[in-house]
């Protein structure tokens, strides 16, 4: 699962247009809110759930789960990598 968060913070990056290395993002950290390492905010994840469908194919629907899933890095590489096997 490394190589997916690795890919993950790469498209964190890439799609919210942060200036930064994705690697120095880490795993846990809280991805929105000022309190956060790189503050993203609800236009950051639009943009970030745009790009994750484009590229697996997830689709975001439920505002909850959406937080849930989007909290950190973590919380988003279990989702997706459940979303990828239940789609082979």
């Amino acid at each position: 699962m490394n190589d997916l968060k690795l890919a993950i913070k790469t498209l964190i990056v890439d799609a919210c247009d942060k200036d930064c290395d994705p690697a120095a993002i880490t795993d846990d950290e809280i991805l929105f809110g000022p309190e956060a390492p790189l503050a993203l905010d609800s236009l950051d994840a639009l943009q970030l759930s745009m790009a994750l469908q484009k590229k697996y194919g997830l689709r975001l629907t439920d505002s909850k789960e959406t937080r849930r899933v989007l909290s950190s890095v973590a919380n988003l590489a279990i989702h997706l990598e459940s979303f990828l096997a239940a789609r082979t």
